[in-house]
């Protein structure tokens, strides 16, 4: 006993001597050098939000409606003609083993008002399971039988995933004679009315390539895990879509709820799958193009949210992963375009790209769980008030306009949003560098009725049951664990209380590697 005590108190000796040589010529240097870069991109994101905000302001204040900024005119029947002035617009569903919601999709799509001799609806079938492609197949039968131009694709293989699937049903015969797609993901429903307030702006207005329609969230208040989302994706919706909209002319498609003119998408080079954000890569290539795009916030479309935490970490790998790809596979392609004009080049490559979609991720984790921390570790290294405190506060409640009835959750969106961005930042890297699982493709599993009593289908979604055992994350165990030991140091030698934060957070980061969070069927 007596060795193995003096043999810890060598190594504690070593270890203290061993941090002391190196904790004044490089550690603190290096956290220095730190918190210089996430200060900087603070303030980088502080801009942006900013201009975002003041843009909304005014757009929302003295903007013109779509219905003033472009030519608009419904359809009317004419009296010789009959529907023949409609132009022919095909429906693509694309479907991956919807068992939940194909029936949902299916019958929204059918359903929607517009002459049926001038629509033709495209169920893209990828299932696996066989028993869902009959189910599925029984149900286009049904709507067939209705009198409904419906047609029912399969695949022998599923190479490009949606995009592989879109780009095939693109190849049949029949779509030549559609001048208009429009797209639905396979828990999307839209109102009837969908065609007839969109098309009109594509058919009156040569320039417009795409018109994107606003998603309306149906499980919204099913679990906590399932606010946090609407809370990001609407401040995505109400902001981020409609300054790029009002300004540029131009914003990421959304991959559904959206129409394109089928001459943009061919001029744009057709559905690629080279990243995991096909969607997006589309609306890059189309608007360099010099095509214009058009959101329509008013027009909404309903469709669910990832309730389990399983279904929303592969959907946020691919949601950041991709987009981080495709800046590193477009950017000099953007630069070098001609056909834009300068401004929409920096908008683009800036403000859409090098800020949203990486800066954010990687400065949310490292400045708030891992430079900001170690500055306890540190106390030499001192960040000042404005960029611990002031900068924060004001992002996240620029963030907060988007959602004012969850303003009283805004605590949990932090520690959400902190906790979500260590996954967000690996899958950033992993794009940048295209290292392992760049184009991961997982499809985005849906629980439709499940929770609502419905046995059936209850018994079918068993595997989403958390089980201790299935999966633990230990880069957040990691990360939780660092905090705790931050927390401790501070609560012993700090003065700041800044433990109260780091606890807390730890607490977060806790809950998410062990998975509890989102929702949990009943084992019957």
């Amino acid at each position: 006993m007596d060795a193995f005590q003096d043999a810890r108190d060598r190594l504690s000796i070593q270890f203290e001597f061993v941090w002391r040589q190196i904790r004044e010529p490089l550690i603190v240097p290096l956290l220095r050098i730190a918190v210089f870069l996430c200060l900087g991109m603070s303030l980088m994101m502080l801009v942006e939000r900013v201009y975002m905000g003041i843009v909304i302001c005014l757009v929302k204040l003295f903007g013109k409606k779509p219905e003033k900024r472009y030519k608009y005119e419904t359809f009317k029947e004419d009296v010789e003609l009959g529907n023949s002035n409609y132009p022919m617009v095909l429906i693509q569903v694309p479907m991956y083993n919807e068992r939940e919601v194909y029936q949902l999709s299916i019958g929204a799509a059918c359903g929607l008002s517009w002459p049926s001799h001038r629509i033709i609806v495209q169920i893209l079938d990828d299932s696996t399971d066989p028993t869902i492609k009959e189910l599925v197949q029984v149900e286009c039968l049904r709507w067939r039988s209705k009198g409904v131009n419906i047609k029912y694709e399969v695949r022998d293989n599923r190479n490009g995933y949606k995009a592989g699937a879109l780009k095939e049903g693109m190849k049949h015969s029949y779509v030549k004679q559609c001048d208009y797609v429009a797209i639905f993901d396979a828990d999307f429903q839209p109102q009837p009315d969908f065609l007839c307030q969109t098309i009109p702006f594509l058919v009156n207005n040569s320039e417009i390539g795409l018109v994107q329609a606003r998603w309306k969230f149906v499980n919204a208040d099913e679990c906590l895990m399932t606010r946090m989302q609407e809370m990001s994706l609407d401040y995505h919706f109400t902001v981020e879509q409609e300054v790029g909209s009002s300004t540029y002319a131009f914003f990421g498609f959304n991959g559904t709820a959206g129409v394109w003119r089928i001459s943009a998408l061919n001029e744009a080079g057709g559905w690629k799958y080279r990243t995991t954000v096909e969607d997006m890569d589309l609306a890059v290539r189309a608007s360099l193009k010099g095509w214009k795009f058009l959101y329509l916030s008013n027009l909404q479309v309903k469709n669910e949210l990832p309730s389990t935490l399983k279904a929303y970490r592969y959907q946020q790998h691919r949601w950041t992963c991709g987009p981080a790809n495709l800046f590193r596979k477009m950017i000099r392609e953007i630069i070098t375009n001609k056909k834009v004009s300068l401004s929409k080049k920096i908008y683009v490559v800036y403000s859409f790209f090098f800020v949203r979609k990486i800066v954010a991720h990687i400065n949310t984790f490292v400045f708030y769980c891992i430079v900001l921390p170690a500055t306890v570790v540190l106390p030499e290294v001192v960040v000042p008030k404005w960029g611990a405190v002031y900068i924060p506060s004001i992002i996240t409640l620029l963030n907060a306009v988007g959602t004012p009835r969850s303003l009283h959750l805004l605590v949990f969106w932090i520690l959400f949003e902190n906790t979500m961005s260590l996954h967000r930042t690996k899958a950033t890297i992993i794009g940048l560098l295209e290292s392992s699982r760049v184009n991961e493709w997982i499809v985005t599993e849906k629980l439709g009725d499940a929770l609502k009593g419905n046995k059936a289908i209850g018994k079918g979604l068993k595997k989403f049951r958390f089980r201790i055992g299935d999966r633990i994350h230990m880069l957040e165990l990691l990360v939780g664990f660092y905090l705790i030991f931050c927390g401790c140091y501070d609560l012993m030698y700090g003065k700041n209380h800044f433990f109260i934060f780091l606890y807390i957070q730890a607490f977060a980061f806790f809950i998410m590697a062990f998975g509890y969070i989102g929702t949990f069927l009943p084992n019957s």
